[in-house]
């Protein structure tokens, strides 16, 4: 029997190509030739007003921080469920993070208690659009603008999801994409920063090079070349973009699929009662990122992962609440955020990846039912 991988990264065969390219041209550093097609390709395809690529996802969240001169006077909410660095990205500039719960319904930031949450010191909102589905931006930018703070979109994601007609990464202040291997698509590790405030545009590209005005002296706008600003390198190489451009040459044929293998996953599973199925909010367009579904409890989800395992099949859990993680607990241990666990304590991902075949994701399912019916 053949097992079926959890997941499996993309290649469309053309990178070795654009890699062999950038060797040929001796410029190996970042802001080389593909450096500059993958800035282009996302602000033409998608609009964005300012897009510079970075070394990670991570990356681009530190940068979003130090742009908006974070310190340790402020506080940033950001949901519990989430990976590591939507909050540690800003809990090292010093900030105060004040974790907020997630939907009843699906794992994006609530909402609707958001509000009761800011305070005088909120400097910004960290929306996380988990598995590419969409938080409620509306409402977010509707209290950042009433309390006059930032949005950050962590994307990560997200690529090629969408807010209503408007493109994830592109509705807030700024935007964070991650290239990990881990996304739909990938160049290892790599990220982007969607700059949609004029205003933060120009130090950015101060803050990405080391703190220096390296980019303004390389275009003849100033006759030194020295540090101005804080900063670190998170520039990306242009071996990293030239990998990334190849995939993106290929992102509808990807969606496509991706699309069609969740929707497969949804028609077999949705209409099982003793498992929940995600639940898409009207307003957002995925990008089928991830497929899970929600068990009873842990010890359910676990025999589960055995079951499936035992049948060839790897599938796994993902987030667990930052509020209760060992670096963040002692600060919030009368904290209670009742969605975000659960989705910490029944949710399984099951494999979705581009060499999935219609009779892979059939198999994963029927897996699924056998198990059930055997709990029956």
């Amino acid at each position: 029997m053949q097992k079926i991988k959890f997941h499996e990264p993309f290649i469309t065969g053309n990178e070795i190509n654009y890699i062999q390219q950038v060797i040929e041209s001796n410029h190996f550093s970042g802001d080389g030739p593909f450096t500059k097609k993958c800035h282009e390709l996302f602000e033409n395809r998608w609009n964005f007003k300012k897009c510079l690529m970075t070394h990670s996802g991570t990356g681009a969240l530190e940068m979003a921080a130090l742009l908006l001169d974070i310190s340790p006077n402020d506080e940033v909410i950001v949901p519990s469920y989430t990976f590591s660095t939507s909050a540690l990205a800003f809990q090292r500039q010093g900030a105060k993070i004040i974790f907020a719960d997630v939907h009843r319904s699906h794992p994006c930031l609530d909402e609707s208690g958001l509000e009761k949450l800011i305070t005088v010191r909120t400097k910004a909102i960290v929306a996380v659009h988990y598995a590419g589905v969409s938080c409620n931006m509306d409402l977010i930018t509707s209290l950042s603008q009433k309390y006059n703070l930032a949005v950050v979109e962590d994307a990560a994601q997200a690529i090629g999801g969408f807010y209503k007609e408007k493109p994830l990464g592109g509705l807030g202040n700024i935007g964070c994409y991650s290239f990990h291997e881990s996304k739909n698509i990938h160049c290892g590790e790599g990220g982007m920063l969607v700059i949609n405030d004029d205003g933060l545009a120009g130090r950015a590209e101060i803050i990405r090079d080391k703190g220096t005005n390296r980019s303004d002296f390389f275009q003849g706008k100033v006759k030194k070349y020295e540090c101005v600003d804080l900063g670190s390198s998170f520039l990306a190489s242009d071996l990293q973009a030239s990998f990334l451009f190849a995939q993106l040459e290929k992102i509808d044929f990807l969606l496509e699929k991706r699309n069609k293998l969740w929707n497969l996953y949804y028609d077999l599973l949705y209409k099982e009662d003793q498992f929940e199925c995600p639940k898409i909010p009207q307003y957002a367009r995925h990008n089928a990122h991830v497929f899970y579904i929600l068990t009873q409890d842990t010890n359910e989800r676990n025999k589960l992962i055995k079951f499936l395992n035992s049948n060839g099949i790897t599938a796994v859990f993902h987030y667990q609440s930052l509020h209760k993680s060992p670096f963040f607990r002692t600060e919030n241990q009368s904290l209670k955020l009742p969605n975000s666990d659960k989705f910490t304590n029944c949710l399984l991902r099951l494999p979705l990846h581009h060499k999935l075949s219609d009779s892979d994701v059939k198999r994963v399912a029927e897996t699924v039912k056998k198990f059930y019916r055997a709990v029956k």
